[in-house]
């Protein structure tokens, strides 16, 4: 009988995220079949990582015998806690243990690929249940309902919107239920089987999207539509499912002075019920007391507002009523992070400033006593109400943390995971290592033993199946790359997702194999049916209208005309990512934010003229001619040479893509090579020219579908910044991560337009000087 090939097949599941480089490394090979070996990856969207594996080649068995934390949550009524990273989700015990596959969930040793960012999902106040999306598409997929104690999985809804921003469910504190949003409509869903509506129909609930709704204390929920604040109790859902042409949606709460517009928006509800802070635009903090049924005057409020570099805001809000806003200021801009503290218990409360705290994720007791913080920096614990450090737990780098109570945490480190009781800090105890940074078999006089480990600057054992345990000074059988059966080498490799794979040579037979085969190339999802509104017909020769054919490199441009809306959340992603971009500048957008000009260039991207006003330079009304256009493109010079005290690269598009073969070339004899684009998001559409005009408004999700089905090598993107006059339902840049996601997932590099133009051979379109 010929024996079977010690290949392990992996499947190429969505549920992963973007994917970034694997690098496998440090073979060791002992025992006949028994193979050590790492993985390294870094790049799409998440943190640099490795993972330690331990594989059997005569079985075909793989298991990971170290789990990084990049984020944790409990499970299992708090008997399970469940690391997610570039290599899946894995299950530990609370009580320690090596990372197991957990049931439903898509993992490197279950048969998935490793790589790239973690998505988002959200677990039940009880640790029961968790909920993920399981992709259907590029930007959409099934909202399933995971049971942590079954594995048992339940499909709640299809065509949900991946996750971006935010997680588009939401947990009743009892666990009892949660909403969803799809489609710019809220849905209620409880988990009890019996009281279940058959028909999704049956479950809507309204308008809105899902931060547009916040969970309060006890069964109630908040939900802010307009500038009007309802209080609904969660039972109250069920009856509205069934009923909701007669009931009416819950209680007034409170009415606000401001509309709210959950594209831009968010608010948080005080542990009592009685207050809530509203984030207005993503910079404007203010806070407004509840339970009164006239308008609460603007101005007339408490309010601070978050300086230009900020990226992210988070809230603390303790029962004793003392909020504290966190402003997290964007990477390289040295802005750190403000802390600014409101006790909504006293009268007449005010903001004030509070001493920086170590780092920006940031959790609270549940009791409200104390607030760990953790980064790159350590691990630090705080007093919450007197604001004062009363431990630092780690200088090392912490990745998540997590309270199990109120005086013990979950830490996870760069090299383990922990149980930290605040009590006896000494005393932590090891759940699972995360790294390793030397490791082997045991030298035993009956041959390679037990697994070994070094990390933190101990050892540690384990048999493979058993949790890792402290180890004084083991004897490490010296590596090997060849067996009594097998010898293993790593071998450069072609495609875009490894750098390099592990091979195996059956040297007691025949034949060399690698040790992972994919059946299937990157997975790509079949477009809509019909014809792609978001792909253009080739362009004019006289236009830069993409890259070269054939390769993996194509172009993101983001256009500004007047608003910078989007932008700190666009410039965050890119980061995470570690994507440079290009950003068209309008005059009009750079005289009225010139600080987010120069942010802009101080974050490295690439930053182009889009002329000196938002003018459709197409328009009978304007003379345009080489002058005309020259003066533009000079004047949009000077404006961002005033605002970054840099200069603008030397190509442009006229506003609104609005272009001649006279307005290219008279742009071109100013030094400008003018650029088009071979894809439309469409995105620029706003809801008055959709009814007005009849031209189809596409969410979020539908154009991330559209660009990817239409994108090619060389691809030049568009996308629109800013908050349309007209509005929208939602934006593509608030998906920004999701489109990131994709792009990198199917192996394509995304560059700055001149780097696009670079790789082209002399540019595959001719200005009008060059004809």
């Amino acid at each position: 009988m010929k024996k079977k090939t010690p290949v392990f097949v992996l499947f190429l599941l969505l549920s992963l995220g973007a994917w970034g480089k694997i690098r496998f490394s440090g073979l060791d090979i002992a025992g006949g079949d028994r193979l050590l070996f790492t993985a390294d990856s870094r790049g799409g969207g998440a943190e640099a990582q490795g993972a330690l594996f331990y594989a059997r080649l005569d079985s075909r068995s793989l298991s990971q015998l170290s789990a990084f934390p990049e984020k944790m949550e409990v499970l299992g009524r708090g008997k399970i806690l469940l690391v997610h990273n570039a290599f899946g989700s894995l299950r530990i015990p609370v009580t320690g243990g090596l990372p197991q596959t957990f049931p439903g969930f898509p993992s490197f040793t279950g048969g998935a690929l490793p790589g790239g960012r973690v998505e988002t999902t959200s677990s039940s106040p009880d640790g029961r249940w968790l909920l993920y999306v399981d992709p259907s598409s590029y930007a959409r997929g099934a909202l399933i309902l995971l049971d942590g104690e079954t594995g048992r999985r339940f499909s709640v809804s299809a065509e949900i919107e991946r996750p971006g921003r935010f997680f588009p469910a939401l947990w009743s504190a009892d666990s009892r239920g949660f909403l969803y949003s799809k489609g710019g409509r809220l849905y209620f869903y409880t988990v009890a089987a019996q009281t279940l509506p058959p028909d999704e129909r049956y479950r809507l609930i309204g308008e809105g999207a899902i931060n547009s709704v916040c969970r309060g204390s006890g069964e109630d929920f908040y939900y802010l539509r307009g500038s009007t604040v309802y209080r609904i109790r969660s039972d109250e859902f069920f009856l509205r499912t069934l009923y909701r042409g007669f009931l009416d949606m819950g209680t007034v709460a409170g009415r606000l002075p401001l509309e709210f517009d959950p594209n831009f928006d968010s608010f948080w509800i005080a542990p009592d019920g009685l207050s809530l802070v509203l984030c207005k635009g993503g910079r404007n903090i203010l806070y407004y007391p509840l339970g009164i049924e006239k308008e609460v005057p603007y101005g007339s409020v408490p309010a601070i507002m978050a300086g230009r570099t900020a990226s992210r805001i988070g809230v603390l809000w303790s029962t004793g009523g003392i909020l504290t806003i966190l402003f997290d200021s964007a990477p390289g801009s040295g802005g750190g992070v403000m802390a600014y503290r409101l006790n909504t218990a006293v009268p007449s409360p005010a903001f004030e400033t509070l001493e920086s705290p170590p780092a920006f994720s940031a959790g609270l007791s549940p009791d409200g006593k104390h607030a760990v913080f953790w980064g790159k920096n350590g691990l630090f614990l705080y007093d919450y109400q007197s604001w004062t450090l009363s431990a630092r737990f780690s200088s090392d780098p912490v990745y998540s943390c997590i309270w199990l109570g109120n005086n013990e945490l979950v830490l996870g480190g760069r090299e383990k995971i922990e149980r930290l009781p605040l009590e006896d800090p000494a005393g932590a105890k090891l759940l699972c290592l995360a790294s390793v940074s030397r490791y082997g078999f045991e030298d035993s006089p009956e041959g390679p033993g037990r697994i070994l480990g070094f990390s933190g600057g101990s050892w540690y054992i384990t048999d493979g199946h058993s949790p890792w345990v402290p180890y004084r000074t083991p004897p490490v059988r010296e590596a090997s790359i060849s067996s009594d059966r097998y010898r293993v080498y790593l071998e450069a490799a072609e495609n875009g997702f490894f750098e390099n794979v592990p091979m195996v040579r059956n040297s007691a037979s025949v034949g060399t194999f690698p040790l992972f085969e994919r059946e299937a190339g990157a997975r790509r999802f079949s477009p809509a049916a019909g014809p792609n509104p978001c792909r253009l017909p080739e362009s004019p020769d006289f236009l830069f209208a993409h890259g070269a054919r054939g390769t993996r490199t194509l172009s993101l441009c983001f256009d500004l005309y007047d608003d910078d809306a989007g932008l700190s959340t666009v410039l965050d992603a890119l980061n995470r990512f570690e994507i440079k971009a290009t950003f068209f500048l309008n005059g009009e957008f750079i005289r009225r934010h010139p600080r987010a000009a120069g942010e802009i260039a101080e974050a490295g991207h690439e930053a182009a003229s889009m002329f000196y006003a938002p003018m459709d330079l197409s328009d009978s009304r304007y003379r345009v001619d080489n002058a005309f256009i020259a003066r533009g493109l000079a004047r949009n010079e000077d404006e961002f040479f005033k605002a970054a005290k840099k200069e603008l690269s030397l190509f442009w598009h006229p506003p609104y893509y609005a272009v001649s073969r006279e307005i290219a070339a008279a742009a071109a004899e100013a030094g400008y090579r003018t650029i088009a684009r071979d894809i439309d998001s469409r995105d620029w559409i706003q809801s008055g020219d959709a009814r007005r005009l009849g031209i189809e408004q596409l969410t979020a999700a539908e154009m991330i579908d559209y660009i990817m089905d239409a994108k090619e090598g060389g691809s030049i993107i568009p996308i629109r910044l800013g908050a349309l006059p007209g509005g929208r339902g939602d934006y593509l840049f608030n998906s920004l991560e999701i489109l990131l996601d994709a792009l990198v997932r199917e192996g394509y590099e995304v560059v700055p337009l001149s780097t696009l133009i670079g790789k082209s051979i002399g540019g595959n379109r001719k200005s009008p000087a060059q004809n």
